[in-house]
């Protein structure tokens, strides 16, 4: 029951919904790549991910300077069908993949500069 509550907390906010939407919709992404798309400052885009990594629903990988977070494969069936049927459909969801695309298209050592120099 204890990962069921973390799970739900991690998952009651609609910032974290919107990271776990962009991360069905992209095999990974970086920390810059989701503060771009979110508008947040890189530090609470890392405190969001480090809930959703605590709660097991995010997994990271490190490539050199760059970490990397994708979902978690133990993330159950009926979470991923609820998920996809109350958030990834929603219009919110589907600007947010609009936006996912012009960032995707962005190098993400271009990005992670520009978005330090707009500080």
């Amino acid at each position: 029951m204890r990962d069921a509550v973390k799970t739900a907390g991690a998952l009651s906010d609609i910032s974290r919904m919107r990271m776990v939407a962009a991360l069905m919709h992209c095999e990974e992404l970086c920390v810059c790549q989701l503060t771009a798309l979110l508008g947040f400052a890189a530090s609470t885009v890392s405190r969001h991910i480090g809930l959703l990594q605590d709660a097991g629903v995010v997994k990271s990988r490190k490539d050199g300077r760059w970490v990397y977070y994708r979902l978690s494969d133990g993330i159950p069936s009926y979470l991923r069908e609820w998920f996809i049927e109350e958030v990834y459909e929603t219009g919110r969801a589907e600007s947010d993949r609009e936006k996912l695309k012009e960032i995707l298209s962005r190098d993400p050592a271009e990005l992670c500069a520009g978005l330090r120099r707009s500080k």
